[in-house]
């Protein structure tokens, strides 16, 4: 019997590992602005809550209906289409969220998330912020290739000759000595990038003071003025920010305040005092 689990568990294990692994080979995540079992685009947020939700994944997610960028203008198979089929019941909301690469071929398949709330909206939400919270293991980290790409620079070493390619454009430079490994160089360029990033958030961290009420806590400065209302949710340490499209919630000892602003994202980081 522990040979079977065994089994189970290394397959499972595989299984998930080579998914990873091909969604990683992808830098975009595209969002139809409608469903295809809602009558109306964006009905309920779906659209522009998945969009959220992956974003916190670390992939570039953009709605269909948004400017594309050039290099996914000119090959629309560097992007992955997030699908979020329909499973509900007449008592219950359920959906499934699929990622399909550009031939339509389904690369993974998140388990069901479901919601038995009787509002439409909260329903299908709470169904989709489940289901996706089965997918919490997918982290995009680049493949090396992507990784290289995105930094717009490949080094090439052959016979002492190292082609640098740059903004699309090549040259070729002779009677050098052979380049570092390119996997030493995206370490170095990651951990550069990584501490910078650090440094800019340690200096602008602010402190907020939270205050009980009825559903939440009113969160504010030093000035004093309110800066968020936050209510509760059904989720520890994740509050629903009032009058914004957005979340507030803990995360590597500080607070996290995510929400859309002039249709464009807007994410803080605060230590809050309660």
């Amino acid at each position: 019997m522990k040979t079977i689990y065994t089994l189970i568990f290394i397959l499972t294990f595989s299984s998930v590992y080579s998914q990873q692994k091909k969604i990683n080979n992808y830098k975009y995540l595209i969002v139809p602005e409608r469903f295809s079992f809602l009558k109306k685009t964006d009905q309920y947020q779906t659209s522009s809550l998945t969009k959220f939700l992956f974003k916190k994944n670390g992939f570039n997610v953009m709605l269909d209906s948004e400017e594309l960028p050039l290099e996914l203008k000119n090959d629309p198979c560097k992007a992955l289409k997030i699908i979020i089929q329909d499973k509900s019941s007449m008592f219950k909301t359920a959906v499934l969220i699929e990622l399909r690469d550009c031939f339509n071929k389904v690369l993974y398949t998140s388990k069901e998330g479901g919601s038995r709330i009787k509002d439409y909206k909260k329903s299908y939400q709470e169904a989709i912020r489940r289901a996706h919270a089965s997918m919490s293991n997918f982290v995009y980290e680049p493949s090396l290739e992507v990784a290289i790409s995105n930094n717009n620079e490949i080094l090439e070493s052959t016979n002492n000759k190292k082609v640098i390619v740059k903004n699309d454009v090549e040259k070729e430079v002779t009677d050098i000595k052979p380049v570092v490994k390119i996997d030493n160089t995206v370490t170095k360029i990651k951990n550069k990038v990584k501490k910078e990033t650090l440094s800019k958030v340690t200096n602008t961290i602010k402190t907020l003071y939270a205050q009980p009420k009825s559903n939440g806590f009113q969160l504010i400065n030093l000035k004093p003025e309110v800066v968020f209302i936050i209510l509760n949710s059904k989720v520890k340490d994740v509050f629903i920010i009032k009058d914004k499209n957005g979340i507030f919630y803990s995360k590597d000892n500080l607070w996290m305040a995510e929400y859309y602003e002039n249709e464009k994202l807007v994410q803080e980081k605060y230590q809050v005092k309660f």
